[in-house]
């Protein structure tokens, strides 16, 4: 489709040492909408970049276009839904 999801997640503490919980989720709005995916436990935050064309030398750099998505709280069970935070940069 064009770009690349990542689902992050912040470590309170140590790491779990109990294999991690998936399940599947849908992106709301923003380029991705209605994308599916399966997440690891719950993330807050999943981000999607588009790769961008550059138009002269970059001398092996690339750039990419960010969208954050943000999990929406009042969505208890499966699909989970993340919704594209407007504030993207």
């Amino acid at each position: 489709m064009g770009y690349e999801a990542r689902a992050h997640t912040t470590a309170q503490g140590q790491q779990r040492a109990q294999e991690p919980s998936w399940e599947t989720a849908v992106l709301v709005g923003g380029p991705a909408d209605g994308a599916r995916m399966r997440v690891a436990d719950r993330p807050s935050v999943v981000q999607v970049t588009y790769p961008c064309e550059l138009d002269g030398p970059a001398g092996g750099a690339r750039a990419d276009a960010l969208f954050v998505y943000r999990r929406d709280p009042r969505v208890e069970g499966e699909p989970l839904r993340y919704r594209v935070d407007p504030a993207s940069p």
